[in-house]
């Protein structure tokens, strides 16, 4: 249950303000088909869920609890370090004439690969040794950070402290991985 509870707090944090929220947005302005939308979200969330969590579960095995904790500090670390930088524009997909389920699922699963909640959810599955649970965590994490940008649209933007949530969360992150590293190399 730990695995789950991270993943799902550590990707909607990392989530919140990010590039694929702003793509959310435009995709929701450009098409009106809710439902496609959110199933987009949904699939691309999962599937980008499903291989991290894969990914972390088989480097679970062949490293030591000292490295999996390690790994989980720098994942936070590289989140703290992303939520403090400025989030640069997507590609709003303006050409892509495949529909809403297809440009949603497909556009989000690619801005999203390699990004901070992925690389935290690889490294939630190698230190829990849970990668069930830490992906259906994230995969959770992440449609809750999108699918309210489809129904409230840019309200969305204004009615959240962005900034706020972004600085906080960014600092939170980096105390929490720095103390994870320093406690796997013995520092702390």
């Amino acid at each position: 249950m730990d695995a789950l509870l991270l993943a799902l707090l550590a990707c909607l944090l990392v989530e919140m303000g990010d590039r694929c929220q702003l793509l959310t947005l435009a995709l929701s302005v450009r098409y009106r088909n809710r439902a496609a939308l959110i199933a987009g979200i949904i699939l691309a969330a999962f599937a980008n869920a499903t291989l991290s969590a894969i990914a972390g579960g088989l480097l679970s095995k062949t490293i030591g609890p000292d490295a999996r904790t390690l790994l989980l500090g720098l994942a936070f670390l590289f989140g703290g370090v992303g939520l403090l930088m400025p989030v640069k524009r997507p590609d709003l997909l303006t050409g892509w004439r495949i529909g809403p389920l297809l440009t949603s699922g497909l556009g989000l699963f690619i801005l999203a690969f390699g990004n901070s909640a992925q690389f935290l959810t690889a490294a939630i599955a190698a230190r829990t040794a849970d990668p069930v649970l830490t992906a259906i965590g994230a995969g959770m994490g992440m449609s809750l950070a999108c699918i309210p940008v489809i129904l409230l649209k840019s309200q969305f933007f204004i009615g959240l402290p962005l900034r706020w949530i972004r600085r906080i969360g960014g600092i939170l992150l980096l105390i929490a991985g720095a103390a994870m590293g320093l406690g796997a190399l013995g520092l702390l």
